[in-house]
């Protein structure tokens, strides 16, 4: 039996003990939700989106749209959710790029993240790895640093795309080790696997399982994934730590937000029955067999929190590599 939530006007003016929030007196949800997700379909963040929405759609009693709109490292679609009406009906994917790396990547980004969005929940972390042409001689990291430091004309690193977290890895590996490096931004992950693997640039960050194929494949090398401790997709992967680049941690993040000003009970209504699609066995198991999820389905004030870390954070590397989005 489908479940309707009783977020009337009185309802939600007595909660807030202010003047009422949502315009009449219908219940929330009255129609459709669009979940909008930044990046473009098939990606890691399209694929929770709609593994949310169909959670969502039974619990809240009205179907969730997801809307892909890409473009500058998501801040295409996080505008979009920035500027629409707060009133519950609008969502968004956001992540580690459009809610910490691009808030000092783009010197006019039109959105503040955290003055134009209500945080929800931290959907989770996912760990990137790195990744190298499997026909060039090198079998580690430590031999990935040499072969940089001896072979010029090779210090090329390529991206899913200016802004992404596997940018900001490309750059923070070069600031760690030391070598001045030539970052190649694609239009997401395929192409950028294929050039590296086709030797036209010597290696990159990316996702663990969107590169574990290739590696079975025998067209890359996994050299050590950049979590804090080793993946259990691929336990005999070193971390960057143990592959000898110390203070190198980096994991990406997924979260969803709505617009500033969305009324509270909704907001806690929706993290409520988000949390609880997380949590739920089979949805956990299966992002973690299939994108290396840890599911973390936390609060709203815990992602803000994450938030007010990860944000300086990222400037500082941002504003010491000179990183730029092209």
């Amino acid at each position: 039996m489908q479940r309707r939530t009783s977020l009337t006007l009185l309802a939600a003016a007595a909660a807030l003990g202010c003047a009422p929030l949502i315009a009449g007196a219908q219940a929330w949800p009255a129609k459709s939700i669009t979940y909008i997700v930044p990046f473009t379909p098939g990606g890691t963040t399209d694929v929770i989106g709609r593994t949310i929405a169909q959670g969502l759609s039974p619990a809240l009693g009205q179907p969730v749209v997801v809307d892909n709109k890409p473009g500058a490292a998501g801040a295409v679609g996080a505008t979009a959710v920035a500027k629409a009406k707060p009133d519950g009906y609008t969502l968004l994917g956001g992540t580690i790029s459009t809610h910490a790396i691009n808030a000092s990547l783009y010197k006019d980004l039109p959105y503040d993240p955290v003055k134009d969005f209500e945080p929800i929940t931290l959907v989770g972390f996912i760990p990137n790895a790195l990744y190298v042409d499997a026909k060039l001689p090198i079998n580690s990291v430590q031999d990935l640093i040499a072969f940089l430091k001896k072979t010029p004309d090779k210090r090329t690193f390529a991206s899913s795309g200016s802004g992404t977290s596997t940018h900001l890895a490309g750059e923070l590996f070069a600031d760690l080790i030391d070598v001045k490096l030539t970052h190649v931004p694609y239009k997401g992950t395929p192409q950028a696997f294929q050039d590296v693997a086709g030797g036209e640039v010597t290696f990159m960050f990316d996702q663990l399982t969107a590169g574990l194929p290739l590696v079975k494949a025998g067209k890359l090398k996994l050299l050590a994934v950049t979590s804090p401790k080793r993946s259990s997709l691929s336990p005999e992967t070193p971390t960057m730590a143990e592959a000898g680049v110390k203070n190198f941690e980096m994991v990406s993040w997924q979260a969803v937000y709505a617009p500033k000003g969305t009324p509270k009970p909704i907001v806690d209504q929706l993290n409520a029955d988000i949390v609880k699609i997380l949590k739920t066995p089979a949805v956990r198991d299966r992002m973690q067999s299939t994108m290396g999820i840890e599911i973390v389905a936390s609060s709203p004030e815990e992602l803000t929190k994450l938030m007010q870390s990860e944000i300086p954070r990222w400037g500082a590397l941002v504003k010491k590599s000179g990183a730029k989005a092209d």
